[in-house]
This record gives C-alpha cells, sequence and structure tokens, in this order.
C-alpha cells in the first residue's frame, strides 16, 4: 500500500489530495502544497497525508515548512512507517536514527516486491548479486556449502546464484511480501521473517533454529537500511559455525569513519568502520573490493563488498 493510497477517510480531503497530486506530477508544488493543506483542514489526524504535505513543502524549497509537516506526521504516526524521522535527520531537525524504523523498512519493501527484480536489474544496473557471488568464487577457497543462511534475502536475487553450491539454502527478510516472491522461485529449503536491527535473541533467526549452523551467511545490498551495524556482527556471530564465511556489501561513505544517512535515505558506512566491527567479532577480513553497486539518479553508487571468516 503506497503513501498515496492511504485514504483520509473524508471523500472532499481526498479528492483535494488527488488534485494535489496532479498539481505535484505537473511540477507545480506550490499550488500541491497549498491544496494539501487545504485537505488536511478537513482530516488534521491524517499521517499519510501530512507527510505528503512535507513532501511537496521540502521539494518547494520551504524547509521550516516541511519540518514542522514531517514532526506532525511522526507525532501522528509515533511507529514511523513513513520514515519520518530519517526525514527530519536529513533536514537538520533531528539526529541521525542509529536504525532506521523496522516498521518504515518493512513497508517499503511490502511496497516494491511486486517490482523489485525489474527495477534493480533492467533499471537501476544492480550488481550486487552476481559480484559478491563472484568475489566468493575467487577468494574463498571453497567449491561448496553445507549450509548458507540469506540475510535480508529479498526476492532472491542473490540465493539464485548460490543454490547449485549450496547442500542447504535459507533466506530470511523483514517484508512478508518479498519472502512470498522467494517462495515463489522454489530455491530455498527454508524461509523466514527476521529483524536485523534486533539483538539475535529478538531477531526471528534462531528460536527452535541452531546457533552456529552456517558455513556461509550472506548480507546482499542489506546493510544500507541498518544505520549501525552492531546487532548484524552480533547475529553473525552467533549464526557462523567456526571457520564460517561471511559475505555482504556496504554504500560506501565518504567519511572516514561510522555510518551517514544519505538523502536517499539509506545508509552509508566507512570501510575502517567495517573493520572494526569485523575485528571485535572474531572475523578476519578475507577479501575487500570498491565497485560500483547500481546506479541512482543515473548516477553511479559507490560500495564495498566484503568476505571475512569466522576465526577457527
Amino acid at each position: 500500500m503506497t503513501i498515496n493510497q492511504l485514504s483520509s477517510g473524508d471523500l472532499i480531503a481526498d479528492r483535494r489530495a488527488d488534485y494535489a497530486r496532479l498539481l505535484a506530477e505537473s511540477g507545480e508544488l506550490q499550488g500541491a502544497a497549498e491544496l494539501m493543506a487545504q485537505a488536511l483542514e478537513l482530516a488534521p489526524n491524517w499521517a499519510a497525508g501530512w507527510f505528503r504535505l512535507a513532501d511537496y513543502e521540502e521539494k518547494s524549497g520551504r524547509k521550516e515548512a516541511a519540518i514542522d509537516a514531517f514532526g506532525k506526521t511522526l507525532r501522528l504516526n509515533p511507529d514511523d512507517i513513513f520514515g519520518a524521522s530519517l526525514k527530519l535527520a536529513l533536514l537538520g531537525a533531528a539526529e541521525t536514527p542509529e536504525q532506521p524504523p523496522s516498521t518504515y523498512v518493512e513497508r517499503l519493501f511490502d511496497d516494491y516486491a511486486d517490482r523489485f527484480d525489474e527495477a534493480l536489474t533492467e533499471k537501476l544496473d544492480y550488481s550486487v548479486p552476481e559480484k559478491l557471488a563472484a568475489l566468493i568464487d575467487r577468494t574463498s577457497g571453497r567449491q561448496r556449502f553445507r549450509h548458507v543462511t540469506d540475510l535480508g534475502c529479498g526476492t532472491g536475487l542473490f540465493g539464485e546464484r548460490v543454490r547449485d553450491r549450496a547442500d542447504f539454502l535459507e533466506g530470511f527478510d523483514l517484508s512478508a511480501n518479498m519472502l512470498a516472491k522467494a517462495e515463489g522461485k522454489a530455491i530455498y529449503d527454508r524461509l523466514g521473517q527476521a529483524d536485523l536491527s534486533l539483538l539475535p535473541e529478538a531477531s526471528g533467526l534462531f528460536g527452535e533454529l541452531a546457533q552456529e549452523r552456517t558455513d556461509l551467511a550472506s548480507a546482499a545490498d542489506v546493510m544500507m537500511y541498518l544505520g549501525n551495524l552492531e546487532s548484524v556482527f552480533l547475529i553473525i556471530d552467533r549464526l557462523l559455525r567456526p571457520d564460517g564465511l561471511f559475505a555482504f556489501s556496504v554504500e560506501k561513505a565518504a567519511a572516514e569513519e561510522g555510518f551517514v544517512l544519505r538523502p536517499s535515505m539509506r545508509y552509508a558506512h566507512a570501510e575502517p568502520y567495517v573493520a572494526s566491527l569485523c575485528a571485535g567479532h572474531r572475523l578476519s577480513l578475507t577479501a575487500v573490493e570498491h565497485t560500483v553497486i547500481r546506479m541512482d539518479a543515473g548516477l553511479p553508487v559507490s560500495g564495498i563488498l566484503f568476505l571475512a571468516r569466522k576465526e577457527a
């Protein structure tokens, strides 16, 4: 369900919001904001409407008005399915969250699932699954894996590339719609819902499932939706068998340390930050590769691929 499909419950307010959307699509952002504000006079508790108004205000250059509308969105929707807290941080009105709201990430990919493969592979020249699989082939020294865990598996783009080398392949994702798409490909032996922003015991990755069960764990294009990666590395420490491998990617941060939130509402991570997490969680780096991972608005997005080995 997209933001434009979330009704206010008031027919006249919805109609004005529809007109506002048409104005915005034609580039008349100030007029769109004015009509959206009129709609909100009729439906003042409409969180999705406030988010749309904030978007129009931001794009028309009215920063303070956008901040006010994003703030109202967040107060009306504390679970933050729209990611208003990220927008406030980008506008300098709040601290950068350590993690994006899980509800926001889940809704984002639930909405994206039906067009995910086509959008990434045909329009954005997305290449992480192929490049990460190639990195494993070149540097791991292994031809086959007993147990592979694909974290943030999405629709299964990386799973497709490792299936013929895995005796058992499991995938986990936050989005139920993504998992349904992956299940339709019939490449995984087990699929489950999990939240990598949580500590291991709350993540959904263990429970009845064994710890230290995995020979190869992957996280292809997952870290940019996490920010602080401490929870992921705690999960990996518990998930991997001794001598197991962790293959993953990040968007490359220009900063020398830590992570940053970008206007795309994705996080980028610095190589020294990732290296320090590996060192602190019994992982030795086997390979590091700098590469372009996708296009965004016609521009290349720089990323880093990592392959790390858990100490025996």
